[in-house]
């Protein structure tokens, strides 16, 4: 599927909505349980999203527009969210997220996109040159990704529960280990 800019806003303006209604006021079991070593919790994963929004997508995209390949994207720290949010609420958190997610994307309207800016790059630390296209399309699969993460993880706390239903929840037995 070729990369669209209003289906991308589409997924980017919900993922804190779906955050808040899957999370919110739920009991600390749900929002600290993890996968087992090196692996995040929802309130984990809450976190680096957070971190994200601060740091990396629309930095990056800006980079592009500004300084094409002519400077490298800083580096993004993923698991800066350990130190960042510790003693923070998990409401604390989905209000955080909620209101970068909505300056980020209100941004990302203002830079009025077309077809060429798109195909413009940047200068990733890692990958070399990447576009502006494969940059917004990363922003949301990388949502995407944390969502199954956090539902991946949450299931898996009633893996022994579900008795001989196991065999047909394949999301029980899988694992992904951090980010």
């Amino acid at each position: 599927m070729e990369f669209q800019l209003d289906d991308a806003k589409a997924i980017l303006e919900r993922t804190p909505r779906v955050l808040r209604e899957l999370l919110g006021d739920l009991e600390a079991a749900w929002i600290d349980a993890n996968e087992g070593a090196d692996t995040w919790s929802p309130f984990d994963v809450l976190g680096h999203l957070i971190h994200g929004e601060r740091t990396d997508w629309m930095g990056r995209a800006r980079s592009i527009l500004d300084h094409g390949e002519s400077r490298v994207f800083e580096p993004f720290d993923r698991f800066a969210m350990f130190e960042e949010c510790r003693g923070r609420s998990l409401r604390e958190l989905l209000e955080t997220f909620e209101r970068l997610r909505g300056q980020n994307l209100g941004d990302l309207e203002r830079l009025d996109l077309s077809t060429a800016d798109l195909e413009r790059t940047g200068l990733h630390p890692d990958f070399g040159p990447v576009t502006l296209r494969q940059l917004l399309s990363t922003w949301v699969v990388h949502d995407l990704g944390h969502l199954a993460q956090v539902s991946r993880t949450m299931a898996k706390r009633y893996r022994e529960e579900v008795g001989p239903w196991r065999e047909y929840l394949p999301v029980l037995d899988t694992r992904s280990g951090s980010g």
